[in-house]
């Protein structure tokens, strides 16, 4: 472990250059992303205006090592990710079913199989994941729909949540009776993700669920980024290993963990008392990890409070 010259946490922000992250949403796995000194806002996921619409089928099938769209699927592959939170983001919520389905490229449903239909659980860190393409448009009376994937989520017993979620540069958003609304029941405000590309070419975007559920507590009043975070992870995606630089801003029991999809810890990379100090940790995976998602998680006094998306290749 590489230690960087001590910083208090003002002056650490201010030497990191940091951009606006809000705590608990995923960054995009090639470019770094950091905080504010604001505390972190729980926005409760909202309904959408047009519910699940006309084209849901029952009893979709789970999910196959995360992919909702076949290899040969026509499109572009787009990577969705997040996790669940309960209502005061206290809790995460593992064992959610999260089911999605969705337009293919041309904008048609397929409504006779499950072809882009499907369903997965957040693991148990509270984390979800799934790769399909982009959904294609189609109209909606003489005018087109913005590009939509649609979700119901139901934590373990709890009530089930409808909803959809649309894409940031959408051109078709603000004419759209559902994507427009921006107040009260069916706010569509914070179900509007940008996606960036990634260094193989496919479309990634983050939403985090906030629902009514019980979870695992994460200790509210820890989840203003005071404690520590982590600020860079380099390369990302990786092949043999990673660098991941990380600031601590008071005295405290530290854990560096890094998990799979499944919520499974596969790493530990740092667990003991450290100063306040910017750090930075190598972690050099086990070729037999096979390729794919993992989260590294910052814990300060076993609370965590910050994760990022890494990839292995």
């Amino acid at each position: 472990m590489k230690v960087d010259k001590p910083n208090n946490r003002r002056q650490f922000l201010k030497n990191t250059s940091l951009a606006a992250l809000s705590l608990g949403v995923l960054p995009n796995t090639t470019n770094t992303q950091t905080p504010t000194e604001n505390t972190v806002e729980c926005d409760k996921t909202t309904l959408d205006y047009y519910g699940q619409g006309p084209f849901y089928t029952e009893n979709p099938p789970a999910l196959v090592e995360n992919q909702l769209a076949t290899a040969d699927e026509a499109g572009t592959r787009l990577i969705i990710s997040g996790r669940v939170f309960n209502l005061d983001c206290g809790q995460y919520i593992p064992n959610a079913v999260v089911d999605i389905w969705h337009a293919n490229d041309a904008g048609q449903y397929d409504n006779q199989g499950f072809n882009l239909r499907g369903k997965t659980l957040s693991n148990e860190q509270g984390f979800y994941l799934f790769e399909t393409i982009k959904p294609g448009k189609y109209l909606n009376g003489s005018q087109y729909r913005p590009a939509h994937i649609h979700f119901k989520i139901t934590p373990p017993d709890a009530n089930t949540l409808t909803t959809q979620l649309y894409f940031e540069g959408d051109t078709d958003i603000p004419a759209d009776a559902a994507a427009s609304i921006s107040s009260g029941e069916f706010d569509a405000t914070h179900r509007i993700i940008p996606l960036t590309e990634n260094s193989d070419g496919k479309l990634e975007g983050t939403w985090d669920i906030v629902i009514a559920g019980n979870g695992v507590n994460l200790g509210l009043n820890d989840l203003h980024l005071n404690k520590g975070m982590i600020y860079q992870v380099n390369p990302n995606p990786f092949t043999d290993s990673v660098v991941i630089k990380y600031g601590v801003f008071e005295k405290a029991k530290i854990s560096l963990l890094v998990y799979n999809v499944q919520g499974q810890l596969v790493a530990t990379l740092e667990e003991r008392t450290l100063p306040p100090n910017k750090y930075e940790a190598e972690w050099q995976a086990s070729a037999y990890l096979p390729s794919g998602h993992y989260f590294v998680a910052l814990k300060v006094n076993d609370l965590q409070v910050h994760y990022l998306k890494i990839i292995k290749k």
